[in-house]
């Protein structure tokens, strides 16, 4: 992670949606009392140093400001441990489609 991004680059930023207390009443209150927060990836729109407010515009053009958390971050999620079980329904389903068979 630098401590700086230019006009352009790729980073991510912190941007909060609803402050706690802005939420809907029909969330559980615990969840009421904390604020509903987003990281947003996308294009920097000036140059800016981590903690600083930035403008970004996204993938799909939106602009959101935030504060600029990281320049230039990767992917870390992940969908869990692999279910062996569910390892032969891709080439049984490729195979299905290729003959043109239906489920019933």
């Amino acid at each position: 992670m630098k401590g700086r991004c230019r006009r352009g680059e790729w980073v991510e930023i912190h941007h909060v949606i609803l402050r706690a207390g802005e939420r809907s009443r029909d969330v559980p209150e615990d969840t009421q009392k904390v604020p509903l927060e987003a990281w947003i990836k996308g294009w920097a729109q000036s140059d800016a140093a981590v903690g600083e407010e930035l403008e970004i515009e996204t993938p799909a053009g939106r602009k959101v400001k935030g504060t600029l958390t990281e320049t230039n971050p990767g992917y870390a999620h992940t969908y869990g441990p692999t279910v062996p079980e569910l390892a032969p329904v891709s080439r049984e389903l490729r195979g299905m489609l290729k003959e043109g068979k239906s489920r019933g």
